[in-house]
């Protein structure tokens, strides 16, 4: 049970966060980025610390760590078998900041409301 299928939020603009912020990351860990959602791809529900964390209010995070930078993707569930990566966050300090987690939660109903409208897969 453990596999999941990996949906990135898609704004109603069209653009897709997470692969924006990917973009802007340094070669060395995008590709760690890209290995933890993999990871998250293939164990779901079963990935935990350190890979993996939750923040409370049905989000959870995807930790990476590069050269001193903590790299954070923000994600929930969608029923047992979807998982939604909302966007991600480079960070020093060691709590993700609470309104990143309340725009996760707000990309989580959005997509909720309209899962169709709201998905994009990753493109490697």
């Amino acid at each position: 049970m453990p596999h999941v299928d990996l949906i990135l939020f898609r704004g109603t603009d069209g653009t897709v966060p997470l692969v924006e912020w990917l973009d802007g990351l340094i070669p060395k860990a995008r590709d760690i980025c890209l290995e933890r959602l993999g990871r998250l791809e293939d164990f779901g529900h079963e990935l935990r610390r350190p890979h993996a964390d939750y923040l409370g209010d049905d989000i959870y995070e995807l930790r990476a760590k590069h050269l001193g930078v903590n790299y954070r993707m923000l994600y929930f569930f969608h029923g047992t078998k979807v998982v939604v990566v909302s966007h991600g966050l480079s960070k020093q300090e060691s709590k993700v900041p609470r309104q990143e987690i309340s725009r996760a939660i707000r990309r989580m109903n959005e997509f909720c409301a309209a899962p169709a409208r709201h998905s994009a897969r990753l493109e490697q």
